[in-house]
């Protein structure tokens, strides 16, 4: 079954390297400025480049704030990138006072190191366990070598909300997993064969999933 997913637009994000990832690997790909495009889809991606505090303002004003959470809340599949993975937390120190869609309980932090930010460039990520659909199985470090340009990563309030994590002068949480919900710092799109791995993964559960529900 092939997946059908919405990949939203706000116009702050790597929308076409994204779509056309996901076109690679067959998904049938809407891209979505507002919820009545989203109608029928089986999953949505929410990718974004930027700050946190404008991202929030510009898919509020869309109505993409609300789709995102009934649609996590009705049991289907979200997937956030980049910016994306930290709009799905509760807030940000980027923008104190504007509130995030609360789907992971906690903030995005300034990375901490002594090195200079943001981290631009590849990285290897290291997966817990369980880490849902997005980690693979094999051991070889190309498989988790993936390319990241942030400030900021995610803080769960969980540790069982922590997916994998990175290290850039000292450990960074690089992915997250709450039931249907996951998100990743990196950009997948952008990470080569390890990129597009993790993507088809995701999106053979969201299509097992879809073929249940029918």
């Amino acid at each position: 079954m092939t997946a059908r997913i919405a990949v939203l637009d706000y116009g702050m994000s790597n929308l076409r390297s994204a779509v056309k990832a996901f076109e690679l690997l067959g998904a049938e790909v809407t891209v979505a400025q507002s919820a009545g495009d989203a109608a029928g889809v089986d999953a949505v991606v929410l990718p974004g480049v930027g700050a946190f505090g404008e991202a929030m303002r510009r898919i509020s004003a869309q109505g993409l704030d609300r789709l995102v959470v009934d649609t996590a809340r009705a049991g289907r599949p979200i997937l956030g990138i980049c910016l994306g993975m930290q709009l799905l937390l509760d807030g940000s120190d980027e923008n104190p006072g504007v509130t995030g869609l609360g789907l992971v309980p906690g903030r995005a932090v300034r990375l901490e190191t002594a090195r200079k930010v943001p981290q631009i460039g590849w990285n290897t990520v290291t997966w817990s366990a369980p880490a849902g659909p997005l980690a693979g199985e094999t051991t070889d470090a190309r498989d988790a070598t993936f390319y990241f340009v942030h400030s900021f990563a995610a803080r769960p309030e969980s540790l069982d909300d922590v997916a994998g994590t990175g290290d850039y002068g000292g450990p960074f949480c690089a992915a997250i997993a709450r039931a249907n919900v996951s998100g990743v710092q990196f950009h997948p799109e952008k990470s080569s064969r390890a990129g597009l791995a993790l993507l088809g993964r995701w999106l053979a559960g969201v299509a097992a999933g879809a073929a249940v529900a029918a």
